[in-house]
């Protein structure tokens, strides 16, 4: 199963457990269904760090247990983080309120960036870089929503929150219900209007830095469909996340691998949130 999702493209055990070199499913160790631990019989291709005679150790494989508890903790720490950010800000309406939440929006914002370029690019997930890009991204997060608290109204945080897990449990639901089966096709279209989306909001943050805005970020007709387009493409993200997760436990990859799953679904459900925050924003002023 060979991803093009930046995020498990650089994982070896999501991308070699799926299929060996002639399309056969495998193992994790990489063996061909029905051919066990031990290959084709070639002692070179045994894999004795995956054996389970006596006296041998096996590895721990994901399970759905695994990462719930791992996706658990990461959006835990960022709900805590958030919570600390919003108490530290204060009153918004003053000139040190204001200045210090943007101050801490603009220092979470990137250094969970950062982070999630480094997550996504490492090849062995660590579990505390996953737990310290959640303690930036609530940080970020903590400080966003309390800017549009103070001009939206207590409402737009508080159904965002429940909007984004509600959306979380729909999409787990129809991924199940209606047995929805992710393409390579799907998973390059995603991805790239991944990148697209960002890149289109890099650029308009370096326009706005001019004064010559492109309107993606107001609230205006463009806005609400940058808005829409992002919250579309964040559930798009999270069925590419079930997938993996689906997929990953199928094969009996490495229980460490559930923190990179849980990674995965945090950026899903951040964009989402932040997009949906956005649009109860903008549908508040009407």
């Amino acid at each position: 199963m060979q991803s093009n999702n930046p995020v498990f493209r650089r994982s070896a055990e999501f991308n070699g457990s799926a299929a060996n070199a002639h399309g056969q499913q495998t193992y994790a160790g990489g063996a061909g269904y029905g051919q066990g631990q031990y290959g084709n019989g070639d002692p070179s291709t045994w894999d004795m760090s995956r054996a389970t005679g006596p006296g041998s150790t096996p590895a721990r494989r994901m399970t759905i247990d695994s990462v719930v508890q791992s996706a658990a903790i990461t959006l835990g720490v960022v709900i805590l983080s958030a919570l600390a950010t919003w108490i530290v800000i204060g009153d918004v309406a003053t000139n040190v309120g204001a200045s210090r939440a943007m101050m801490l929006a603009f220092v979470g914002g990137i250094a969970a960036f950062g982070l999630s370029l480094v997550n996504s690019f490492k090849r062995t997930v660590s579990p505390a870089l996953v737990l310290v890009f959640a303690v930036a991204e609530g940080v970020a997060m903590g400080a966003i929503s309390k800017v549009f608290d103070s001009f939206a109204g207590g409402g737009v945080v508080t159904g965002a929150v429940i909007g984004t897990f509600a959306a979380f449990a729909g999409t787990l639901t129809a991924y199940k219900v209606l047995n929805i089966q992710v393409g390579d096709k799907f998973r390059k279209f995603v991805v790239a209007a991944m990148f697209g989306m960002l890149g289109l909001g890099l650029m308009e943050l370096l326009l706005s830095a001019f004064g010559a805005e492109l309107g993606l970020f107001g609230f205006g007709g463009l806005g609400i469909l940058f808005a829409v387009a992002g919250l579309v493409l964040g559930v798009f993200m999270l069925i590419l996340d079930f997938d993996y997760v689906e997929q990953g436990i199928r094969f009996g990859i490495d229980e460490r691998e559930s923190w990179r799953a849980a990674f995965a679904m945090t950026v899903s459900l951040v964009w989402i949130y932040t997009n949906l925050l956005r649009l109860l924003a903008i549908f508040s002023q009407d």
